[in-house]
C-alpha cells in the first residue's frame, strides 16, 4: 500500500479566490523559512504576476529567514496562478550491485568517508563500509532522460567506465537509512540556501535545518550544484504539489507476489519502467 505524503500536513496553500481548493502544502520541520515557502511555491506554482502569501490571520508573509509558522496561506495576486506540469520521476530504492556500480561506489566512498548529512564516520581505515551506502542524486535508472536533457553538460569528472551518470560529482556517500529517505524524496539539500538540509516528512533522525557536510562542499569533486538543485525540486514536486506523490512500498519479502502488488498500486506503468531500467542501468 502506497504512503500519503500529504497526511500530517500542517502548512495549506490556497488561492484566496478559491479557498476551498488546497495547492498544495508541507510538513513542517526545523529550518524552513518564510523566504523558503515563497521559493518552494515558485516550483509547483506558476505566476504571471505579482503575488503575497497571506497567512490566515490576515498578515502578509516577508520573504526573510524568520521560521515559518504553521497554518494556511492564501496566494493574493491580479495574475494567473497555474499549477506546473513538470514531470515527477517515480522513483524507490535503487539497486547498489553490478559492475557499472562499483567504480562508483569506490569514488564516492574515497571522496566522502563518512555520511554527508549525519557527519557520521565509516570505518574506512578498516575497509569497512556496512551501514553506509553510495547514493546517486540523479538515479541510474533515468539514463536515457540524462542523455536526452544533456546533463552530462554539468558533469567535468569523467569515469573511465560506466558513463558520465556514474561520475563522483553526481553521488553522495549516506547513512543507509538516510540513503532511503533521499531516494524517496523525504529529504532533499537547497543548494541555493547554504545546502540547508530540507525534510518533507517529520524528521526522525534530527537533520532537518542542518547543513550539508563543509568539508564535502571544499571538494572539487563534490556534486555539482545543478544536480542537487534538479533533486530539490523533485522533491518539493513529490511532497508540495497538490496532494502529493505516492510513497511506494519497497519491502517484498521472498515469495511474494513483488509485480502483482506493483501492478494493483498508483502509477503502475511508471514504477514498472522505473525497477525494470534500475536493474538493467547496473549492467
Amino acid at each position: 500500500m502506497a504512503g500519503n505524503r500529504s497526511a500530517g500536513r500542517d502548512v495549506h496553500i490556497y488561492d484566496v479566490n478559491d479557498p476551498t481548493t488546497v495547492l498544495g502544502g508541507l510538513i513542517l520541520t526545523n529550518g524552513i523559512t518564510n523566504a523558503n515557502l515563497y521559493s518552494m511555491v515558485e516550483v509547483f506554482l506558476l505566476f504571471d504576476g505579482a503575488y503575497i502569501l497571506q497567512h490566515e490571520d490576515g498578515t502578509e508573509l516577508q520573504r526573510n529567514g524568520q521560521a515559518l509558522r504553521r497554518g494556511s496561506y492564501y496566494i493574493v495576486t491580479n495574475g494567473r496562478i497555474v499549477v506546473n506540469n513538470e514531470p515527477w520521476l517515480v522513483r524507490t530504492n535503487s539497486a547498489s550491485s553490478g559492475s557499472r556500480f562499483i567504480a562508483f561506489r569506490d569514488s564516492v566512498r574515497d571522496r566522502d568517508r563518512r555520511c554527508v548529512m549525519t557527519r557520521e564516520g565509516a570505518l574506512a581505515e578498516y575497509g569497512i563500509w556496512f551501514g553506509f551506502e553510495a547514493a546517486h542524486v540523479f538515479p541510474l535508472a533515468y539514463e536515457g532522460h540524462w542523455n536526452d536533457q544533456q546533463f552530462d553538460r554539468w558533469i567535468t569528472i569523467v569515469p573511465v567506465s560506466g558513463g558520465s551518470i556514474n561520475s563522483v560529482q553526481n553521488g553522495l556517500l549516506l547513512r543507509a537509512d538516510i540513503h532511503s529517505l533521499f531516494e524517496n524524496y523525504a529529504i532533499s539539500i537547497n543548494p541555493d540556501d547554504g545546502y540547508k538540509i530540507v525534510c518533507f516528512l517529520p524528521d526522525t533522525k534530527g537533520i532537518a535545518g542542518t547543513y550539508l557536510d563543509q568539508q564535502l562542499l571544499g571538494d572539487n569533486r563534490r556534486p555539482v550544484d545543478q544536480l542537487l538543485r534538479w533533486h530539490f525540486r523533485q522533491a518539493v514536486l513529490a511532497n508540495m504539489r497538490g496532494a502529493g506523490e505516492p510513497i511506494f512500498e519497497n519491502d517484498f519479502p521472498p515469495g511474494s507476489d513483488m509485480m502483482g502488488e506493483i501492478m494493483s498500486g498508483p502509477r503502475a506503468s511508471e514504477r514498472m519502467e522505473f525497477e525494470l531500467f534500475n536493474r538493467f542501468a547496473m549492467h
